[in-house]
């Protein structure tokens, strides 16, 4: 059964996400862990709590489980640590993974593309990555 690892933020309820995880689960059945890297609370703010940046994560990261679960999927997950590249290879330590799905925010918007996230973490691990980019338009975050 193949296993997926989702990582994404402000991204994990967008239609193209949803879309992403239904092709994959309409091929076969198929596990997910979802990563919800704790980053910083946008709002122009110079400082972050990383306790409220925390809470943020794990909010999104249940309300994704709680809906994926309902739909009758097998999905596990945990909030990761602010940089998504080390969060991402964090949730890999001891896991089989067939491929990593990265969801961002559109560009010119999204601090992961800004930072050129897709391209590091195809460089830095052996699984390959999917990018979905959601056409959602919020405040930047991931």
């Amino acid at each position: 059964m193949p296993s997926y690892l989702v990582v994404g933020n402000q991204t994990l309820d967008s239609p193209d996400l949803a879309e992403a995880i239904k092709e994959r689960v309409a091929k076969e059945p198929s596990t997910f862990h979802l990563v919800v890297p704790a980053t910083p609370i946008g709002g122009g703010r110079l400082t972050w709590d990383e306790d409220e940046a925390r809470a943020a994560a794990q909010e999104r990261l249940t309300a994704t489980i709680n809906r994926l679960h309902a739909i009758g999927l097998e999905v596990t997950g945990e909030v990761g640590v602010q940089d998504p590249v080390q969060a991402t290879r964090d949730a890999l330590r001891g896991r089989e993974i067939d491929e990593v799905i990265l969801s961002t925010l559109p560009s010119g918007i999204s601090r992961w593309l800004g930072q050129d996230v897709p391209s590091k973490l195809k460089g830095s691990i052996q699984v390959p990555v999917a990018v979905v980019t959601t056409q959602k338009q919020a405040v930047s975050q991931g």
